[in-house]
């Protein structure tokens, strides 16, 4: 009834994929990045012990997203009364006669579920859930909302702000380590830990007009380049510039002075904490 997120390591701890794992009396669900779909299933295949089985459910499953504060009013309003789902718990159920599993996760910071659906079944939960949601003012969202949403919130998006040339250390994901269990890449991950890693990923707002984009040079005042924006948005809530990315350890601390080269000039930013919003 649980869920966690966590990431999966290539031997040198790079990670491989960011992922939900839901619990259940006797199996594990995975959700995973549909375009490193491939990638997973291989690692998964090669490293799991005979006595284990697998199953790639991906074509057969459909994931819809409700997020937002009048979330639980939208489920009450369909049968569903999950006020007591608490934050990152899942349960199966029925929704309009559909069987379905709602986890109370999602990308965006906010309340909601994600709810999973037979693929076959995607449109029509879609149309009840859209309809039901009217009340509420239920809009659809694309990924570009998502992605200012879970920026404001310092989540990376695997890709940008993690990939397999980057650790969950680097990353500021420690957190989601199983520091005391065997896992791939362990050796390679505890050992950058205790030396400390040499670049980390850090998050800033500009302090000078100008919006950071993933790729944009990370500057010393000089010019000298020392880093990469990894993602970066004009905040809708906050209604500044802000942005991730990756520099020396040395000029990770919080209030530290960054410059981020965008066109032909180097706008001024700080170093701060997560989440900003």
């Amino acid at each position: 009834g649980r869920a966690l997120y966590t990431c999966l390591l290539n031997e040198q701890g790079g990670i491989v994929e960011d992922l939900l794992v839901y619990g259940f009396e006797e199996r594990f669900l995975l959700v995973v990045n549909a375009s490193n779909r491939d990638t997973v299933v291989r690692q998964f295949q090669a490293a799991l012990p005979s006595d284990v089985s697998f199953e790639d459910a991906s074509d057969r499953t459909a994931l819809l997203a409700l997020q937002g504060p009048t979330s639980d009013a939208v489920m009450q309003s369909v049968g569903l009364d999950l006020r007591e789902l608490n934050y990152y718990h899942h349960r199966e159920a029925s929704l309009c006669g559909v069987p379905v599993l709602i986890g109370a996760t999602g990308y965006t910071g906010e309340r909601g579920f994600e709810v999973y659906v037979p693929a076959d079944k995607a449109a029509m939960v879609w149309s009840i859930l859209m309809e039901a949601g009217k009340p509420q003012g239920i809009v659809p969202c694309g990924l570009g909302a998502r992605d200012t949403l879970r920026l404001e919130k310092g989540f990376c998006l695997h890709g940008n702000d993690i990939d397999a040339d980057h650790t969950p250390v680097e990353a500021g994901l420690g957190w989601t380590v199983g520091w005391k269990t065997d896992f791939i890449g362990k050796e390679a991950i505890v050992e950058q830990k205790a030396a400390g890693p040499e670049t980390r990923l850090v998050a800033f707002r500009m302090k000078g007009r100008g919006i950071p984009r993933n790729g944009y040079a990370i500057v010393h005042e000089n010019g000298d380049p020392i880093g990469t924006v990894t993602s970066g948005t004009q905040s809708p809530s906050l209604g500044e510039a802000i942005g991730l990315g990756y520099v020396p350890s040395a000029s990770a601390a919080k209030g530290s002075t960054l410059w981020i080269a965008i066109r032909d000039k180097q706008i001024e930013a700080e170093v701060v904490s997560l989440p900003f919003l």
